[in-house]
């Protein structure tokens, strides 16, 4: 299959430009590292615009993301994979285990992604089918409503059963002409019969239980043992009493799994993952060894060597069929505390060539953390409360306060990033959040937090160290 023929998956139409300007609009800063992201999506595009024999030989730039926590490393990361139309997985390396030790092997990044690929795949093929399976959903509707009537075989039919069939096949074209047939039609086109309930027979969804390779090195053999056993077991199924708006879109479903080809989505989506996919790497940093390893470091360096062959091109093996990684572009991030990028191995240094440090926060890029981005800290809890009835309005003062607080803790104790912010809201307005319900029915519907109600709640506990240290 070439590579032109998978539709219009993993390609970016977006410029660099527009790829960070919507990056910008849940993310503070970090313009280096949005810079790369968006120059690697583009290079994507650029590559399939090239000739098929240098497509092969152009393979991703991996990214490697170093910065403390809560700086947006994993926030880029999961805004990607929303703008992104290509098969993205995001793990931590901390989950993978070198193989001989009990945990799971790093091949299963690539099951993982493969599955991804997949569910993209068949909910584009189920789109397109989507129409068609609305008509057959209504035909199977009818049929239940205004059921067929049972005709007896003769014995000379059982012999000719080629012409009863025929004869049968005419009768039922006639009857779904029939006067009544077509009345509950309009009825059911016009939405009149939604409500009512209706008996209907669906397969029963339970899989047989195969959890004994479960986050083990063999959890691809038991993937596929549990699909050879699921197949050699005969489908159940069950009656369920449903309504009709409920029963349109259980035999929808039935009626598109029917009219998909799985075999061609397989190898559509292996295709997709292999050459589009995007795997995030998060906690790269934790299987970094500080010098000579011994003892449970091992394990770590173990780690590093299973991820390497993953990263440098080779085949994992999937129920789908095999998948070749050169061309899946891999970002690694960590906050590199108690190691430097110069503790992971030679090898796997070399593959990730750019280089991207995203700085610590500082008042000002806090100051728009709470303010600017679409799902901003303050518009997230201003809509909680209006839940209760409650208007929050938070003054200019008071937001600045909150970003001076914010940085000056990070400066003395650990340095979290943007979450310290989810710490000092939470702490300022639990009075508030606890009260709300009772406010609102005494007639108080409007809160101003001013910067007088930030110094009264959090002053004593952000001057207080051991305090800030224990609450904060």
């Amino acid at each position: 299959m070439e590579l032109s023929k998978i539709d219009n998956f993993g390609v970016n139409e977006q410029t660099p430009r527009e790829i960070v300007a919507e990056l910008d609009k849940h993310i503070v800063g970090q313009n280096d590292a949005k810079r790369s992201v968006a120059i690697a999506l583009r290079n994507r595009w650029r590559s399939r615009q090239l000739s098929e024999d240098m497509q092969d030989d152009v393979i991703p730039k991996n990214i490697l993301m170093i910065g403390s926590t809560g700086v947006g490393k994993t926030e880029i990361a999961r805004r990607l994979a929303k703008l992104v139309k290509a098969p993205f997985i995001k793990v931590e390396a901390t989950k993978f285990t070198e193989v001989g030790y009990v945990g799971r092997d790093v091949e299963s990044i690539i099951r993982d992604l493969a599955q991804t690929s997949v569910r993209m795949v068949r909910a584009q093929r189920t789109e397109e089918v989507k129409e068609k399976a609305a008509k057959m959903a209504n035909e199977r509707l009818l049929d239940i409503l205004v059921p067929e009537p049972k005709r007896a075989q003769s014995p000379l039919g059982k012999l000719f059963g080629n012409a009863e069939a025929d004869q049968q096949e005419e009768n039922k074209s006639e009857d779904t002409q029939k006067p009544g047939r077509e009345f509950v039609r309009k009825r059911l086109e016009a939405g009149k019969l939604e409500n009512e309930i209706i008996e209907l027979e669906v397969a029963d969804s339970a899989k047989p239980m195969v959890g004994m390779f479960s986050g083990s090195s063999l959890e691809g053999m038991g993937d596929n043992l549990q699909d050879m056993i699921g197949s050699l077991i005969p489908k159940r199924f069950k009656k369920r009493k449903v309504t009709v708006e409920a029963a349109r879109k259980i035999l929808e479903q039935e009626e598109a799994e029917k009219l998909i080809d799985m075999e061609e989505v397989g190898e559509t989506a292996v295709k997709l993952a292999e050459h589009s996919g995007i795997v995030f790497l998060d906690e790269i940093d934790k299987v970094a060894v500080k010098g000579s390893s011994s003892g449970p470091d091992i394990s770590r360096e173990g780690v590093q060597r299973d991820i390497l062959p993953i990263v440098e091109g080779s085949t994992v093996m999937t129920k789908y069929g095999p998948v070749k990684t050169d061309h899946i572009l891999f970002i690694a991030a960590g906050a590199f505390h108690m190691s430097k990028p110069s503790d992971l191995i030679p090898e796997l240094q070399g593959r990730f060539p750019i280089r991207v440090e995203l700085k610590s926060l500082q008042k000002e890029d806090f100051e728009k953390i709470l303010t600017e981005p679409q799902n901003a800290l303050i518009k997230q809890y201003k809509a909680l409360l209006a839940t209760e009835g409650l208007t929050l309005e938070f003054k200019d003062e008071a937001i600045s306060h909150l970003a001076e607080m914010a940085f000056n803790v990070n400066e003395q104790t650990e340095d979290i990033g943007a979450r310290r912010l989810h710490t000092l809201l939470e702490k300022l307005l639990e009075e508030i959040s606890f009260d709300a319900p009772e406010m609102a029915k005494d007639g108080k519907t409007e809160v101003i937090i001013d910067a007088d109600y930030v110094d009264k709640r959090l002053k004593d506990i952000s001057k207080n160290t051991d305090l800030s240290h224990f609450i904060l």
